[in-house]
């Protein structure tokens, strides 16, 4: 497929800059990929459109505060991004600066100097006064996506971040989490809908463009997860009861089917995935995603497509668009069920 199949027109005044007070306000639109069928909810009433034994997997993920200022001895102002932690004090980063930068170059940062060691590829790699996750967790900024075009608040520092962060690596939130709070979960759990965890740091790479038209040409950025013995447990139990196991945002579905067998198995275990899911792609572990609404043309969209056909897809984006739903990272949320065939 090309990537123009997946290109949508969308106001601006629809891209959400801040979030909701409350984070279970939030709308949700429910699509069903089987007959293209959209009814709008609230991300309040998930509880009863879900069933008793299903399970939610999502990701724990923590955000850092990736961003950085930094400067030049000449004085030039360098904008850094953190990509990846590394071992000891080194990081890969992404750099933007007026001119070139050279490798061995030491950049004065408030956390103290740090030095540009090598390059790979688009990416720098940084050797830092301590390590990567400690030095921008004390000096870096809330890394808000290049769609919100506002400065950073205390506020972010709380509501981009979901209710189960635990693990540092992110750089970017995983956002289906987000509209889950307290009140929900509980509503939740007294439904009967069980819940388990796993890891998958999100890179800024996410936010990357498909430059290639010719789909097969893209390579996909790599991504760190881990889907724990319990985890694991809970999918076999779920099945085995015939409830459904439902990915939290496209982050965990790649990790599930990425560390799955070709029976559907899923194994425990940790690594770096590269996955790119494209329509024909065959799902072996979800049976439901909730999920935002994702950028024209993006990988993200790509995979929703691949879960409830594209044309399914397309026409739910159209439907949220017209009754005026808020879109990306802070923005409203979908349920989605397969279109037929999806898991296989």
């Amino acid at each position: 497929m090309r990537r123009s199949d997946f290109e949508y027109c969308l106001p601006a005044e629809l891209i959400a800059q801040t979030p909701l007070a409350q984070r279970s306000a939030s709308r949700l639109l429910l699509l069903e990929g089987a007959n293209g069928h959209c009814a709008d909810h609230t991300i309040a009433s998930l509880p009863a459109l879900l069933a008793r034994g299903d399970l939610l997997v999502f990701n724990d993920t923590r955000v850092l505060p990736a961003r950085l200022a930094a400067r030049r001895a000449s004085g030039g102002r360098v904008e850094i991004f953190l990509e990846r932690a590394l071992a000891g004090n080194s990081a890969l980063v992404q750099t933007r600066a007026s001119n070139p930068l050279r490798a061995g170059e030491v950049l004065q940062t408030d956390g103290g100097p740090v030095r540009l060691t090598a390059r790979h590829d688009d990416l720098w790699e940084l050797e830092l006064p301590q390590a990567a996750a400690d030095f921008f967790e004390r000096c870096g900024a809330v890394p808000l996506p290049p769609y919100i075009t506002r400065t950073p608040d205390a506020l972010d520092r709380e509501r981009y971040q979901s209710l189960f962060a635990r693990v540092p690596g992110a750089v970017a939130a995983p956002t289906a989490s987000l509209h889950f709070d307290a009140a929900l979960l509980a509503a939740l759990e007294t439904r009967g809908v069980e819940r388990a965890q796993l890891t998958l740091h999100v890179g800024a790479g996410t936010f990357h463009p498909v430059r290639s038209e010719n789909l097969h040409e893209h390579r996909m950025h790599a991504e760190w997860y881990e889907v724990p013995a319990d985890t694991v447990a809970a999918i076999a139990r779920t099945r085995g009861a015939g409830g459904r196991v439902i990915a939290v945002g496209t982050t965990v579905a790649r990790a599930l089917e990425a560390c799955a067998t070709g029976d559907g198995a899923v194994h425990a275990g940790f690594g770096e995935t590269s996955l790119f899911i494209t329509p024909g792609f065959h799902f072996r572990v979800i049976d439901g995603l909730v999920t935002n609404f994702h950028l024209p043309g993006s990988t993200l969209l790509m995979l929703v497509a691949a879960f409830a056909g594209r044309e399914a897809v397309l026409a739910a984006y159209q439907h949220a668009i017209a009754q005026r739903y808020r879109f990306f990272s802070y923005g409203d949320a979908m349920l989605i069920w397969p279109a037929n065939g999806a898991r296989t």
